[in-house]
């Protein structure tokens, strides 16, 4: 059972909207974790999450200006760390098509320095966040991710006699977080119009506690090197505009470069190492440190079929029209109505 309790944590990316959520679940379940140490490079975020814990009432919280690209400020955020969740990330697509270089440098090498960093140190876990766009990616950012995600789970491969362990989770759209599709309906809604990428298009969807509750279970379940992936619904684009302006015009503007018209989890050149893990799959690493066989028998794993892929357009669970609605009233705006 995971205790958080007198241990130090620090959350790259920590003023972001998975950072957030996180810091809040953890305070909430662990009032006496040691420390919780918000590492980001945006100066008003920490400023403004600041307001919301003043160091009179969360001693433990420290917010801590820093970018992922400098090692040698991430070295030394790293004192005394326990456990790290590595969240920053250049994450819009558009904006990282135009500006290749600054999304590598903060997607791969950012990574390579927290990897490196928590090696030199006496860290014991780390969770890094991934997304669906990194499998089979047709985007930039996707394949810096994938990328980070083959230097998360090689770590464990170079970490010797260190016995820090790895792990990467990876999900779909979540939902209300900066930049996604909801809060940008709920805006554009006023105008009457709704523009829809493509009419056919799908996406995964999963809510920001949902996410931290993932990164805790690969915190307390991981033996390095795992890739999680879990069992979430997809919706249709129009069902999401739909729910939000039911009396909007949808607008069909085309994808913008670098968008899949469905997104995918695990392809099926993953099936041959993917197992179900019940709430989970769980994709395994190439060359484990571990036998495949005490892992099976520990979590009563199950083998996916060969072949078998885990797509937003083939799922086998959907939200509805009023599925959406609830959500958005349960996790985004609990005054919506539509």
């Amino acid at each position: 059972m995971l205790d958080l309790n007198d241990k130090s944590i620090l959350i790259t990316g920590g003023t972001g909207s998975f950072g957030k959520a996180f810091t809040k679940i953890v305070l909430e379940r662990w009032p006496r974790v040691k420390r919780l140490v918000i590492f980001s490079r945006d100066e008003q975020k920490q400023f403004q999450m600041a307001q919301e814990y003043p160091a009179s009432k969360y001693p433990m919280i420290r917010f801590f200006i820093g970018d992922v690209r400098d090692f040698d400020r991430v070295r030394r955020a790293l004192k005394g760390v326990n456990y790290v969740i590595h969240a920053a990330a250049m994450k819009h697509v558009p904006i990282a098509e135009y500006n290749p270089m600054e999304c590598i440098k903060t997607n791969i090498i950012g990574a390579e320095n927290i990897i490196n960093a928590c090696l030199e140190g006496e860290i014991e876990r780390v969770v890094a966040l991934s997304t669906d766009k990194a499998a089979a990616p047709i985007n930039l950012y996707g394949a810096t991710k994938l990328a980070s995600d083959k230097l998360f789970i090689a770590a464990n491969n170079i970490r010797g006699y260190n016995p820090i362990k790895f792990s990467v989770v990876r999900y779909g759209n979540v939902m209300g977080s900066n930049g996604s599709v909801i809060p940008f309906f709920l805006k554009k809604r006023e105008e009457g119009i709704l523009p829809i990428t493509d009419p056919t298009m799908t996406r995964f969807n999963i809510s920001l506690n949902d996410g931290v509750e993932m990164v805790l279970h690969a915190l307390d379940t991981a033996w390095g090197g795992e890739l999680f992936v879990p069992k979430i619904p997809s919706y249709k684009i129009t069902d999401v505009a739909t729910a939000i302006g039911p009396d909007c015009k949808q607008e069909v503007v085309g994808i913008r470069p670098g968008e899949k018209i469905h997104e995918e989890m695990i392809t099926s050149s993953d099936s041959f190492s993917t197992y179900d893990l019940g709430k989970y799959y769980g994709i395994l690493p190439q060359v484990p440190r571990w036998s495949i066989g005490d892992f099976i028998d520990n979590f009563k794993a199950t083998k996916v079929e060969q072949g078998f892929r885990y797509n937003s357009g083939e799922n086998s669970e959907w939200l509805t029209v009023d599925d959406i609605r609830r959500l958005i009233v349960e996790h985004i705006d609990p005054t919506f109505k539509a």
